[in-house]
């Protein structure tokens, strides 16, 4: 049977090439860093390539660079460390209510500790009100974190403006953005959107998991949430995981941002499309605007689990949401945030696109889409 693999968002498939670099770390490249002999060089090299070429791709210096365990790790240390070693500025923190689950329970574990954090609606694209958000920020507030692609509207937030927004407001709030599903896939720049963190994950973009990155301007501090050994500077201790920094090495060379999106953009395009042929109704979610590897959308009345593991049955992979909430029966956040109502949350799937994909793969999934949806509903 075809396999037709339309949930990048939740991770993605390990190039061939990323494979092999882990192999050769695993069985040539495999001293400990922290040595001091040849096999620990060998090994250094690996950590001193991937935190050049991800500097390179943000446009920073490569010793602003610290490796994580991933995505989830890179967001609590950027959010719960900055809040911790400036606490003696304010505690007041903002974010929005549509944020992934590590962003958003790194400041409920901080309200628990006597953060005040202000969480902003969003309107129905999961988008926030840049008004709404000057207005709030105060004297007190030390940190401001924004999702940049949303992970399951793909909707996009200008970093930019929000940047600038922030600065001016006030110039030692420091902004974290989590550019999870956007790096790889956007052109990134720190230093001109004026993000002091940004966090990065390395199986959203062809790479392997239990890998990821954080980005710390320089001067900005942290408070380290995991002590030992000292490695990553101090920040992050505990012996890095090279065989997975080595795998970044050729998923980082894999792909130039622009010709990535454009292909993107073009499969997106052909899905919606094929939309009008479905004969039941369908709401796309997603913003007209929004990323061009994201789609969500419902189909009211109709329940999206059923669909999805009927179209598995035909080996087409997609999601219902994030795959953080994807086995458990609470209802996604975001799309609550975003004012579905449950009968459209119930009834919604996420469609996300690789480079990997084809035409004729999207043309058999609304075939399959459309024909499910005779039979089962």
């Amino acid at each position: 049977m075809k396999e037709i693999y339309l949930d990048n968002s939740a991770t993605t498939k390990p190039l061939p090439e990323v494979i092999q670099k882990m192999i050769e770390a695993l069985t040539e490249g495999y001293g400990n860093p922290s040595s001091l002999h040849n096999k620990g060089l060998e090994a250094e090299k690996y950590l001193k390539t991937a935190r050049e070429k991800i500097a390179k791709k943000l446009g920073v210096q490569p010793d602003e660079i610290y490796f994580t365990s991933g995505g989830t790790e890179a967001n609590n240390l950027a959010i719960k460390g900055a809040a911790c070693h400036y606490r003696n500025r304010g505690k007041h923190l903002i974010t929005t209510a549509v944020e992934h689950p590590s962003v958003l329970e790194s400041f409920r574990v901080l309200e628990g500790e006597g953060f005040e954090v202000t969480y902003l609606k969003t309107d129905k694209y999961g988008l926030i009100s840049l008004d709404e958000l000057r207005d709030n920020i105060t004297e007190e507030t030390i940190l401001v974190s924004i999702i940049h692609v949303n992970n399951e509207l793909g909707s996009v937030h200008d970093l930019e403006k929000i940047g600038r927004i922030i600065k001016e407001k006030n110039k030692n709030t420091l902004f974290h953005a989590d550019c999870v599903q956007s790096f790889g896939k956007f052109a990134l720049n720190p230093e001109k959107n004026l993000i002091d963190l940004l966090t990065i994950s390395g199986h959203k973009i062809h790479g392997p998991k239990g890998i990821g990155a954080l980005y710390r301007k320089k001067g900005v501090q942290l408070k380290a949430q995991q002590v030992g050994g000292g490695q990553e500077k101090n920040l992050r201790s505990g012996t890095e995981n090279v065989p997975g920094i080595a795998g970044l090495i050729p998923a980082l060379d894999a792909f130039e941002e622009n010709q990535l999106y454009e292909k993107l953009k073009k499969l997106r395009k052909h899905f919606l499309e094929g939309l009008e042929k479905i004969k039941r109704r369908v709401i796309v979610n997603s913003p007209p605007d929004g990323a061009a590897h994201i789609l969500s959308i419902s189909f009211p009345g109709i329940k999206g689990e059923v669909l999805i593991h009927s179209l598995e049955a035909e080996g087409i992979y997609l999601s219902t949401g994030s795959a953080c909430h994807s086995r458990s029966r609470e209802k996604s956040h975001v799309l609550k945030a975003a004012g579905l109502t449950e009968e459209q949350i119930d009834g919604t799937i996420r469609i996300s696109f690789s480079s990997f994909n084809t035409e004729e793969e999207i043309d058999y999934t609304i075939e399959m889409i459309n024909k499910k949806l005779e039979i089962f509903f």
